[in-house]
């Protein structure tokens, strides 16, 4: 019995180890030495852009919206009723366009949300008379990873200018994981391409960086700090149990 555990007995341990091995295994799109991340220009990214897949309500009022301000209406129950009669969503394509009511397919995406207005605003005035448009977004939101691993959060963009850190806030702030010095954003460019961010908030000079709007579908990662001593214990826990137990046979048998 002696000679037929020890001689397996390393393979046993390896074995293990490998299998067992867990280390950093929760830290995602790690980037390499000297990785040239895309260059953030505030002064083009101050306001919600609109994009493809965004669901807007779109409402349109002729003589620059008087009806919508109707001082003479005779109970506020009535105004409310038409405004719900006036809203309508519209769905902003792959191509970045949408189609709307009398002028049909047009390209929005790219624009703000004021740029889109205008341009909607001159469309409309061909048919009608000092046309008043407005434009909100349903849908919007982001994904963040706060840096703890599995405690991914998404936050829904409720106002037009959300800013990184006030996603940051929804999501209950950097875990006590997570590395400040080391905070990614994952975003969509014109070419639908993805544009990755990384912005250094752990002092007061990564404020300017904490103002950036946040835009529909952007993901905001916040990498972990490796544990390296309390993954590695973990990982050897079970492999020292291990082995205590094929010593415990051994001695068992040798006595036999």
């Amino acid at each position: 019995m002696r000679t037929s555990l020890r001689p397996l007995l390393p393979f046993v341990v390896v074995a293990a180890l490998l299998s067992s091995c867990t280390i950093n295994r929760d830290i995602m799109f790690r980037t390499p030495m000297g990785y040239e991340f895309d260059t953030y220009n505030d002064s083009t990214q101050g306001s919600l852009i609109l994009q493809p897949n965004d669901m807007i309500q779109f409402r349109l009022f002729a003589n620059d919206g008087f009806k919508m301000i109707d001082l003479v209406s005779d109970g506020a129950s009535r105004e409310v009723s038409f405004l719900q009669r006036t809203m309508f969503s519209y769905f902003i394509e792959s191509d970045g366009q949408i189609k709307l009511p009398v002028i049909g397919r047009v390209h929005v995406a790219g624009r703000t949300l004021r740029g889109a207005e205008a341009y909607l605003e001159e469309l409309y005035s061909t048919y009608y008379n000092k046309p008043f448009v407005q434009v909100l977004v349903a849908n919007r939101r982001v994904v963040v990873f706060p840096g703890g691993g599995g405690d991914a959060r998404s936050v829904v963009l409720e106002n037009n200018n959300t800013t990184l850190l006030e996603v940051l806030g929804a999501a209950g702030g950097l875990s006590s994981r997570g590395n400040a010095h080391k905070v990614k954003v994952f975003r969509y460019g014109p070419e639908r391409q993805r544009l990755v961010y990384q912005f250094d908030l752990s002092d007061i000079s990564g404020l300017r960086y904490a103002d950036m709007v946040m835009q529909g579908d952007d993901v905001v990662y916040v990498q972990p700090n490796p544990e390296l001593a309390r993954e590695v214990l973990s990982d050897l826990t079970p492999l020292i149990t291990l082995m205590s137990s094929i010593l415990l046979v051994l001695a068992v048998t040798r006595n036999l």
